[in-house]
């Protein structure tokens, strides 16, 4: 599935993901290939992208949490998601 995350400043991320794990105001959220179409608010928290790999020109955006499963997370102050047909959208601060 395709996700890309975009704040007021800059893209800081985009390519393909297994899964992204989200700080919604209801508790943290997991959405995978072949999700429901979903609009949700985000909260503070961490974005983590389950992914092999970053593109160098988005790698300085995420610190890597997991060796063995590829997780890497973005800080954000708030933001919404819209994910439909295997591509998810993230707008953040």
């Amino acid at each position: 599935m395709n996700i890309k995350i975009l704040t007021p400043e800059f893209v800081v991320f985009e390519g393909e993901v297994s899964s992204v794990l989200l700080p919604g105001k209801n508790g943290d959220f997991h959405i995978k290939k072949d999700h429901a179409a979903i609009v949700a608010s985000l909260i503070g928290g961490k974005v983590r992208v389950f992914t092999n790999e970053i593109a160098e020109n988005y790698a300085g955006h995420f610190i890597k949490e997991n060796e063995k499963e590829s997780v890497f997370s973005f800080a954000v102050k708030s933001g919404v998601i819209e994910f439909n047909n295997n591509k998810g959208i993230i707008l953040a601060e």
